[in-house]
């Protein structure tokens, strides 16, 4: 493995501002969103457990168990 000298990071006015300004964006995009989502259990259209509303926003949808072979192999499970 080569070593090198470490590399010396600037920050500058500019990208503090763009940070700051992406920062600001997505507190109100998460604020509009929170008060959609607020909305429409307030109106009672839609009643999901917290659970629902993660596995909705994650994207995973748990698909049940068919059939349980435990009872063939006694207690183990596979």
């Amino acid at each position: 493995m080569l070593r090198r000298k470490p590399t010396r990071l600037e920050l500058k006015l500019d990208d503090i501002e763009e940070f700051e300004g992406s920062r600001k964006k997505q507190r109100e995009e998460a604020e509009v969103t929170t008060g959609e989502e607020a909305a429409g259990i307030a109106l009672g259209t839609e009643h999901k457990s917290r659970e629902q509303i993660i596995n909705d926003r994650i994207g995973y949808k748990p698909q049940p168990k068919v059939g349980v072979r435990s009872a063939h192999f006694g207690t183990f499970e596979f």
